[in-house]
């Protein structure tokens, strides 16, 4: 991979992050209309070995699976998207397929604009208020020093 396409690469990994984890009403109310596509991969619904860590840096461990489901497309102009969502709902996946590949296209200051910037932004709220709830029954513990340990 050369340097050049590695932020190209980077901005794209973020905006199909984007719209997998968005639900699948709000994609649908943010791109109702969509303009005319092949599908190369119509949504297959399968399921994926999710991994963990321990504490995030330990070694990894088959946590179990999810069902996902995922679909190919390609627009009139060439452009072709791709999606993986999690869950069984085709349209979705349909829908984070053709938004993929639009935004390959000169639409995607629109599609950025218009769908990833709200979706963003709603999910930085909702991550915001999870923290803000696991704060709130965070426990400070604290150790008195003990008269033989002096």
């Amino acid at each position: 991979m050369s340097q050049s396409s590695q932020p190209e690469t980077a901005a794209r990994r973020d905006w199909i992050s984007a719209l997998a984890k968005a639900p699948p009403g709000r994609l649908a109310a943010l791109l109702p209309e969509l303009p005319a596509y092949e599908m190369l991969r119509a949504p297959e619904i399968g399921t994926v070995m999710v991994q963990g860590r321990i504490g995030g840096t330990g070694a990894p461990f088959n946590l179990g699976e999810m069902t996902v489901t995922r679909c190919s497309v390609r627009l009139s102009e060439g452009a072709v998207g791709h999606a993986c969502v999690q869950g069984r709902n085709k349209a979705h996946a349909a829908r984070a397929a053709v938004a993929d590949a639009l935004m390959q296209t000169g639409a995607a200051p629109q599609i950025a604009a218009q769908v990833l910037g709200p979706l963003r932004q709603e999910a930085a709220e909702a991550r915001a208020t999870r923290a803000g709830k696991a704060a709130a029954t965070r426990v400070e513990f604290f150790t008195m020093l003990r008269g033989e340990d002096a």
